[in-house]
């Protein structure tokens, strides 16, 4: 593999690091209806607005969420909504392995 090719694994495997949280996973979710206040997204999680604020961070460092302005707030939406295809596929993936164990525990 050449080496264009391992930094682009490299920067693919930051961004699927920067969503891999359950806190950031929630985030993500909670943003697919559209644009929302940290306040609101701390109450979604039930974290700390600090705590929130960090994880917005990586999201928004990941270039996966956007922010602005609105005042004192600040307001995050997808900047890449496609990251919720990708977050379909894991859902999909869980649905395979619990059918899979299903059907091992059937031929027990």
């Amino acid at each position: 593999m050449n080496a264009e090719t391992q930094r682009l694994y490299r920067l693919k495997a930051e961004v699927i690091s920067a969503a891999g949280h359950p806190i950031r996973l929630a985030i993500l979710d909670f943003l697919r209806d559209g644009e929302k206040c940290v306040c609101d997204i701390a109450r979604h999680v039930g974290a700390q607005r600090s705590n929130v604020s960090r994880h917005l961070g990586v999201l928004l460092q990941a270039g996966i969420v956007e922010q602005r302005k609105d005042g004192l707030k600040r307001i995050y939406a997808l900047k890449t909504p496609c990251i919720l295809n990708f977050l379909t596929c894991v859902e999909g993936v869980l649905r395979a392995r619990a059918k899979d164990a299903r059907l091992v525990l059937k031929h027990l």
